[in-house]
């Protein structure tokens, strides 16, 4: 069995709760920009006095609502500063934050009101209220959940952020203070409910001390990035997923100024004005600005260019790696080729990002190698990491001085990570959740005797602590002949084309290994255009001879990086794409294999029946 260690680089004296971090970053500096709002086109600041100040308002109201510390409040909505706002009165209050993720059926949030029992709800819109209604219905809770609207302003006869804090104003800041401080580091500050890949989705118990603990010694463990003068990110990723919320609490721990952008349709504006110095992803994003920014460039007739400049970025990545492993580094030509693209083809992909994004965290699923390289030697660096909701964010992650493209990186401050007998990853440490919400036997199933997390994903552990995710546990495929197949490598390989959105290995108990891939509808327009065939339709481009031609060398080329036992034989396009909505992917963006096999099952059988 082997074991990484990493040493806590920063403890907690005088912190009685994750509320402490923002008071201290406050008390620094009442001025310092904390937030930032899109106003049009323009940015509005919001001071950490400003902050705090309708922080405050809105926790009163909730204790005036009758919130006590330790009562559960849930928030659904998209990413967006009122979401942040609840967030953190409701901290103030001395409660329990529960997050719903925006798109979530009233089925699933039943069982979310029925489990946490949340006293208030704070719902985004009618849409989400009236999602919410039907669930405490369902819940049998109707008349114990009140629905308050994140709306600063007034609305008839509905509960809002405004009359909530107007109706806290009789609460004296002594009790607010007294329901703040009540909660310690061992409390929970939030039950995080899992993305349901598999089963119904376990509340994991997060507390104070596991987004204090992470925020602090992420300051210190990545401080090129985070400590840089005028640090800014865009958070685009649900709030609703632990990570984005660490995140959060990283940014008012270290004065970091933090904007939202909740639309899809408008992430990329959002980036060229706000302009981020760092990001935090998942690797979709990366997927689809290579596949664009390839597309365009073929369709301006640059093609050969940005291929030579990608196949340029990657070996001058390349090089550097090996530099860092006693080998001579980039020759002087690669030099030069590097340089001159760097003039005319890297700043272009850079400004999709805003223009001074230098560093980049990916998380949630793998990143391919290639894309790693090809993103560095582009000038934008991404840390990839590795973490569960269940060990609050990254319990690994590659840092600016310690980089091994391919592995998730070495243990986060405090945390020591090993590889039980059966190449099981199981982790321990500061970020390791307090266990299953009202759930024993499930918390005590993943814990071992010595108190390490069991992950549920396979992994190996190199000489120097770095971390290699290899595959899950439950997604091996196991076929007829007894070949173990990890589908997860091939899946990202095959996602690096254009015109795949998705793709689904399956196998278990077959003859041979085969696919399902949807295709990108975005991608395939233009796809189409430049090949001649205007208008293709997706149920069209399924069948068409020229699309499956393109599919097929996305398929040669990810076999040729395995064995002939692990390649794909056989696939087939289907019609649809897999979404969110469609419920084949968590809000994260990662695949429900069950769901997708099962919803595609004769097309699956087709497959195996075809000669």
């Amino acid at each position: 069995m082997r074991e990484a260690i990493t040493d806590l680089l920063v403890d907690l004296p005088s912190t009685s709760n994750t509320t402490d971090l923002l008071l201290r970053t406050h008390d620094a500096d009442p001025g310092r920009t904390l937030y930032a709002l899109r106003s049009g086109t323009h940015w509005q600041d919001v001071s950490a006095a400003e902050f705090l100040q309708q922080v405050r308002r809105l926790a009163k109201g909730l204790v005036a609502s009758g919130v006590q510390p330790g009562d559960a409040v849930a928030v659904m909505s998209r990413t967006r500063y009122e979401w942040t706002l609840a967030d953190v009165a409701i901290w103030f209050a001395g409660a329990v934050t529960v997050p719903v993720y925006e798109t979530s059926s009233a089925h699933q949030v039943a069982w979310i009101l029925e489990d946490a029992q949340p006293a208030v709800v704070f719902a985004e819109d009618e849409s989400r209220a009236r999602v919410i209604e039907d669930a405490a219905a369902r819940a049998g809770r109707s008349g114990t959940t009140s629905v308050v609207r994140l709306s600063s302003e007034a609305v008839d006869g509905v509960a809002t952020l405004a009359t909530l804090g107007e109706a806290g104003v009789a609460v004296s800041d002594e009790a607010l203070e007294a329901a703040r401080s009540s909660r310690g580091l061992d409390d929970a500050a939030s039950i995080v409910y899992t993305s349901g890949t598999t089963g119904r989705p376990k509340g994991c118990v997060i507390t104070h001390g596991n987004f204090a603990l992470f925020a602090v010694n992420t300051l210190e463990f990545l401080p090129e990035f985070l400590k840089q003068e005028n640090a800014r990110t865009l958070m685009f990723l649900p709030l609703a997923h632990v990570l984005a919320r660490a995140v959060q609490v990283v940014c008012f721990a270290g004065g970091i100024t933090l904007a939202h952008s909740g639309s899809a349709a408008q992430l990329l504006e959002d980036l060229t004005t706000f302009k981020p110095t760092f990001l935090l992803a998942v690797p979709r994003i990366f997927e689809k600005i290579h596949a664009t920014a390839g597309q365009r460039a073929a369709e301006s007739g640059k093609g050969r260019l940005f291929a030579a400049a990608e196949r340029t970025a990657v070996a001058y990545s390349r090089a550097v790696d090996a530099r860092g492993r006693g080998g001579r580094g980039p020759s002087p030509v690669l030099r030069a080729s590097h340089a001159m693209f760097d003039r005319i083809v890297y700043p272009r992909l850079r400004g999709v990002f805003g223009g001074e994004v230098t560093y980049t965290v990916s998380g949630a699923s793998p990143l391919s190698e290639h894309l790693t390289h090809f993103f560095r030697g582009a000038g934008i660096l991404v840390q990839e990491g590795y973490g569960l909701t269940e060990s609050t964010a990254p319990c690994t992650v590659n840092t600016v001085a310690l980089t091994r493209v391919g592995s998730v990186g070495i243990p986060m401050p405090g945390t020591s990570v090993r590889i039980d007998d059966d190449g099981e990853v199981q982790v321990k440490g500061t970020g390791v959740f307090a266990g299953y919400h009202r759930n024993e036997a499930a918390t005590a199933e993943v814990f071992t005797e010595d108190g390490y997390f069991r992950t549920g994903d396979l992994g190996a552990l190199d000489e120097d602590g770095f971390l290699t995710i290899t595959g899950r546990k439950k997604d091996l495929l196991v076929t007829a002949g007894g070949k173990n197949v990890a589908p997860g490598p091939l899946e990202e390989k095959l996602r690096e084309n254009a015109l795949v959105s998705q793709a689904v290995l399956v196998g278990e108990g077959r003859p041979f290994i085969a696919a399902l891939i949807s295709l990108d509808r975005e991608a395939l327009e233009p796809w189409a255009a430049a090949h001649g065939r205007p208008g293709l339709t997706a149920e069209q481009a399924a069948r068409d001879a020229d699309v499956l031609a393109e599919v097929q060398s996305a398929v040669d080329a990810a076999n040729a990086t395995v064995s002939q036992a692990e390649q794909i034989r056989k696939f087939t396009v289907l019609a649809v794409e897999f979404s969110v909505e469609s419920g084949h992917l968590t809000p994260t963006l990662k695949l429900k294999r069950a769901a997708v096999v099962a919803d595609h099952a004769r097309a699956l059988e087709e497959l195996y029946a075809r000669r």
